[in-house]
């Protein structure tokens, strides 16, 4: 085996076709957590037009390419899983089979550690870093969406229900409720990202859209389309207006969920709930396998999920000094991080401070 590493412009359009293969063929080959759109080929093409660094190891047997790592690399030879921070799945893009050894993949990628916090499964080599796992939601819609609203009744009567009703009375209050699953307009992009920033502040969260190279990296996914991969912006509309919006990104079987957003003038409906359930009809429409609705816990996504993936995060190491620095400063912050999500006592007072410190950001 060989290992290689190109910059994102170096990769040949024969290798990409690989990479995309393999990703196309892993529900056959029984490795579907490979099929997610954050592993594609054009999301790491996407960053690599937004961040400095990007690179992306191909292992060849036999000089035929049988393996992907992209990942985004700091002048010391700090590792990080490509769009760490945005990206929903990380890891190996590979053939069925293939065995690596992670020392070996770092040293030829010239790095002394690699970080990762939304690691799939199937990673072995790299699991062996995770030092904690989280659930990541899934709306099945293989059999057709009928099937999964059928299920979600038995498991969420009432939830089921009050949506169903609450889209209905918002018909009628409102005006024509329609659904546009793959929404070209790009002012109704930059409407959602208005909603998002603005859900952001509220919350006392960080806003995403205030880094120029996230928005930008949006702005370049919304206009990325092939026959395996593009930007997808699902839209609810009622009386001619967006109430609800999504932006997410979708590879031949997996729509991967990213930025839901609604306008809180409509709060009563939830319509970001009624949102939700027509793109997961719209997505069986499509013949998609699932919606990954992402790790993190949120009351919506349990009641909206059929089971659950997992992701880890963590890091793998070589022997090196810059691994030991990187490791040692990183791990503290993980570690409160981690304690405050996991502990109910001690997030829900933080969550409410954050709240309330968004109160006051958003105050024009």
């Amino acid at each position: 085996m060989s290992i290689s590493v190109y910059r994102p412009g170096e990769l040949t359009a024969g290798d990409r076709a690989v990479w995309t293969a393999i990703q196309s063929q892993s529900f056959e080959n029984g490795t579907p957590q490979l099929a997610n759109p954050f592993l594609a080929p054009e999301f790491a093409l996407a960053v690599g037009r937004c961040r400095r660094g990007v690179r992306i190891a191909v292992a060849r047997e036999e000089r035929e390419p049988v393996a992907f790592l992209p990942f985004q690399r700091s002048a010391s030879g700090v590792g990080r899983a490509i769009g760490l921070g945005v990206s929903d799945a990380q890891g190996l893009v590979h053939r069925p089979g293939f065995q690596w050894d992670a020392r070996e993949l770092l040293s030829a990628c010239a790095l002394s550690v690699w970080e990762f916090d939304h690691l799939v499964e199937g990673q072995k080599p790299f699991e062996v870093g995770a030092v904690r796992s989280y659930a990541s939601p899934v709306i099945d819609v293989e059999q057709g969406y009928a099937a999964y609203l059928g299920q979600l009744r038995k498991q969420a009567g009432k939830f089921t229900r009050t949506t169903l009703a609450k889209e209905r009375k918002l018909g009628r209050d409102v005006g024509e409720v329609r659904y546009v699953h793959d929404e070209r307009d790009p002012a109704v992009l930059a409407t959602l990202i208005g909603w998002k920033s603005a859900q952001y502040r509220r919350t006392g969260r960080s806003d995403r859209f205030a880094h120029a190279w996230i928005a930008h990296l949006v702005e370049q996914l919304f206009h990325t389309r092939t026959p395996s991969f593009a930007g997808l912006l699902s839209v609810l509309y009622a009386g001619g207006r967006p109430v609800a919006a999504h932006f997410g990104l979708r590879s031949e079987r997996v729509l991967a969920c990213w930025f839901p957003a609604y306008d809180p003038a409509f709060a009563k409906f939830s319509p970001g709930l009624v949102l939700h359930l027509r793109m997961a009809e719209g997505a069986a429409a499509q013949g998609m396998a699932y919606l990954d609705l992402g790790r993190g816990e949120k009351e919506y996504k349990d009641s909206l999920k059929t089971r659950e993936l997992t992701v880890s995060e963590g890091w793998v190491t070589r022997r090196h000094p810059v691994a030991l620095a990187h490791r040692a400063r990183r791990a503290p912050v993980r570690a409160l991080r981690n304690t405050v999500l996991s502990r109910p006592e001690l997030f829900d007072p933080a969550d409410r401070l954050l709240k309330r410190m968004g109160r006051f950001r958003s105050v024009d």
